[in-house]
């Protein structure tokens, strides 16, 4: 645990730097250019290139030591963003932020490729906890992780928007370079008693999605979460899109920060209430009932063009984003076997992350030219006024909306379906994962030994197959809640 810790932290102090810069760069897109068709395209384009890249770093996790990856992808951020610097230092910000001309292509891909990279780390971390934790404990350090990540997320916000406010983007992308390399620096003195890199049965080397997907649809009802997940996050992205642009039209970037930042304290409060409860012997239905209560609150949020009404709504909209993000790694951590978990991880992550910008890039445009202009005029105000009140951000208000009610039909339907059934009876069953703790890691190999079959890390038991499903036990009858997904 002192070793997970130690990791922990070093990335909490990655992920604060690299959002840092990416939270300045959208506020400060925003605030020169004033069109929620920038900051749509600055979200789409994140979640689209995160989702096509998922899967490679997956299969790089799983191939490579975790430290290694986690340094070489600390030391290439903090190289981007050095680049990003030089860009906004020699290129007026007119020019920059011109979609018509190339400058301001190649300032996004560069901080993108910044923040991408830094993405790794959190694959990694997800993976750490299930080679470090013991089984019983990794729903709390489950919990550990969104409250650092809370805390993070918190401190990140108020600096964001003080420092556009009042220092302006160079600075910000200056203390970036700054910041990254130094936790690079810090990462290469923590020893990680890591085991053999354990290469899955028939799993080629190469990047293969058709292998991670076989990997992914082979445990009973997860394939169903992935798919869940992934229409949260095709309304996720209408949020991604439209909160910032709403929240800077009722408040200074400065205000805007500091809010985000105090919001972001239920991140910390909800990790740091599952770092003690734990999410119940169900996480599947942790996850669901969690989500119910989210798209009630994304549905109450802006039904007033209110500050105080804001802030209440995202306060507790964090706070439970933290047990829905650590029920699903909960399932999956005990679920799929420990050299598997790079690729599924991966998988899950591309496919859920890439139907958000499907929507951020529509919802820019759509709320634009549509839904603005619409709430904006006697005809909209007339017919929708009574329900969501007056002034300049209704348009948005309306997205937000329609978003929360088909959340709240579709994980009302999930809650009563048969994917969550047979999900719940695979986390009840499987075990494929619980001997493999930091005691184990005591005797692996030393470093460079590559290759070894799985079952020597524990990856099977008895009654399980290679992938820590239950076998059939001849003469026993079948479950309903343990049949596969067709």
């Amino acid at each position: 645990m002192r070793t997970f810790k130690r990791v922990l932290l070093n990335t909490l102090l990655a992920n604060i730097t690299t959002q840092m810069v990416w939270f300045g760069f959208t506020f400060w897109a925003y605030l020169e250019s004033r069109s929620v068709l920038v900051t749509s395209i600055l979200g789409g384009s994140y979640m689209l290139l995160l989702a096509v890249t998922s899967v490679p770093f997956g299969t790089l996790i799983d191939r490579v030591r975790k430290k290694t990856v986690m340094t070489g992808a600390t030391i290439c951020t903090a190289a981007a963003f050095a680049v990003g610097a030089l860009l906004y230092w020699l290129v007026p910000s007119e020019t920059l932020l011109d979609l018509g001309r190339p400058f301001f292509w190649v300032f996004l891909l560069v901080l993108l490729a910044g923040a991408l990279v830094e993405s790794v780390r959190n694959l990694a971390l997800a993976t750490c906890v299930t080679m470090l934790v013991p089984a019983t404990d990794r729903p709390k350090a489950n919990g550990m992780v969104g409250m650092v990540q809370g805390l993070g997320f918190a401190l990140n916000s108020v600096v964001s928007g003080l420092a556009v406010g009042f220092l302006g983007m160079g600075v910000i992308l200056g203390a970036g370079v700054l910041i990254v390399a130094a936790t690079a620096l810090h990462l290469r003195t923590i020893e990680i008693n890591e085991p053999v890199i354990q290469h899955a049965e028939g799993a080629p080397a190469k990047v293969d999605f058709v292998q991670a997907f076989r990997m992914t649809r082979e445990i009973p009802g997860l394939m169903a979460l992935v798919i869940f997940s992934t229409f949260n996050n095709l309304l996720g992205g209408i949020y991604m899109a439209l909160l910032d642009p709403y929240g800077l039209e009722l408040m200074p970037v400065q205000a805007w920060g500091i809010l985000w930042g105090v919001c972001s304290i239920g991140f910390v409060l909800g990790g740091a209430i599952i770092s003690r409860t734990g999410l119940g012997s169900n996480p599947v239905r942790t996850l669901l009932l969690a989500n119910i209560v989210m798209w009630v609150v994304g549905m109450v949020m802006p039904i007033r063009e209110s500050i105080p009404l804001l802030a209440v709504g995202c306060f507790i909209y964090m706070g439970l984003v933290t047990f829905a993000e650590a029920s699903e790694q909960t399932v999956l951590q005990k679920v799929v076997p420990f050299a598997r978990q790079g690729r599924v991880f991966g998988f899950a992550m591309a496919i859920e992350l890439a139907a958000a910008p499907l929507s951020t890039l529509a919802i820019g445009p759509i709320a634009e030219f549509w839904l603005i202009p619409f709430m904006n005029s006697d005809a909209g105000r007339a017919q929708l006024g009574w329900l969501l009140g007056s002034g300049s951000t209704r348009g948005m208000a309306l997205a937000f909306l329609l978003a929360g009610v088909i959340g709240l039909i579709v994980t009302g339907l999930a809650l009563t379906s048969k994917p969550y059934r047979v999900l719940s009876g695979t986390y009840r069953d499987s075990v494929v994962n619980d001997s493999l703790t930091d005691e184990g890691a005591q005797d692996a190999p030393p470093a460079g030994v590559d290759d070894a079959p799985d079952s020597a890390a524990g990856l099977t038991a008895p009654g399980l197959d290679e992938l820590g499903t239950p076998r059939p036990i001849e003469g026993e009858d079948d479950r309903p809640d343990a049949e596969p997904v067709e």
